[in-house]
């Protein structure tokens, strides 16, 4: 099937993990032809990033951005734009997860890592392209979610609750945008093969190393090809949709 994705420009949002979700959804765009925007916090790791995606014969570009922060969002969106002119596809896939820990035990630190990282970041891209967008009347929106948005996250009632913000944004968006020919989706993948559960203690460390022996986790290149899908005219009738990737049942 062909997409119709080349000589599109798509911003991806973290991007630096080398095992994350986030280059794999870059990498699988780069190779259906699109050209790449790529940030993080971890400004080498999306160097790296960017490097594999040019060798793919695409133009990639990195940035050292923190999407808690709509400065430099906003300072990131104006130079990305000075560079390629248009960006067709964002993709909010930047996040992570303080800890788990009871919500007892808690406090509004914890709480304002969790909803600033995963929602607030969301948000601010968003709110950063979208004027762009708008006065073009065309775009894709994808937004990476959580099935702990979904189904909720024991030790991780924040992160659950920012991911399920994501999916309620989604949806409100979508409503408002689709006559002015902006789609806009979500995606919630279930456990994956990346490295997201290494500092999340022993226990999870092992339940996301037993899933993976077992074939049962989520891929960075699954999440990509559903990006891939959203981010195309195919599903141009996929509205306000978040589509559960979960690899089991």
């Amino acid at each position: 099937m062909d997409l119709g994705l080349k000589g599109k420009v798509a911003l991806v949002t973290g991007v630096g993990s080398q095992t994350g979700f986030g280059k794999g959804i870059a990498l699988v765009l780069a190779k259906e032809g699109c050209d790449i925007i790529g940030s993080d916090i971890d400004f080498t790791g999306a160097e790296k990033t960017a490097a594999e995606i040019k060798s793919l014969g695409c133009k990639a570009i990195a940035f050292k951005t923190d999407v808690s922060s709509f400065a430099q969002i906003q300072d990131m969106v104006n130079s990305a734009l000075a560079q390629f002119g248009h960006i067709d596809i964002l993709v909010n896939n930047a996040g992570g997860s303080t800890p788990p820990s009871p919500f007892v035990d808690t406090d509004e630190t914890k709480w304002n890592t969790d909803i600033n990282l995963n929602l607030k970041g969301v948000l601010y891209c968003t709110k950063a392209v979208l004027p762009h967008m708008i006065s073009r009347r065309s775009g894709k929106i994808v937004s990476i979610s959580s099935v702990g948005g979904i189904d909720g996250v024991p030790t991780g009632t924040t992160y659950g609750a920012a991911k399920a913000g994501v999916i309620a944004f989604t949806q409100g968006l979508a409503k408002e945008l689709i006559e002015l020919g902006i789609n806009v989706n979500c995606i919630a993948p279930g456990l994956g093969a990346t490295a997201f559960y290494d500092n999340m203690g022993p226990e999870l460390l092992q339940m996301s190393r037993d899933m993976q022996a077992k074939g049962l986790t989520i891929t960075p290149e699954d999440i990509g090809n559903t990006v891939a899908f959203l981010a195309s005219d195919v599903s141009r009738r996929y509205v306000g949709q978040c589509l559960s990737v979960r690899g089991i049942t």
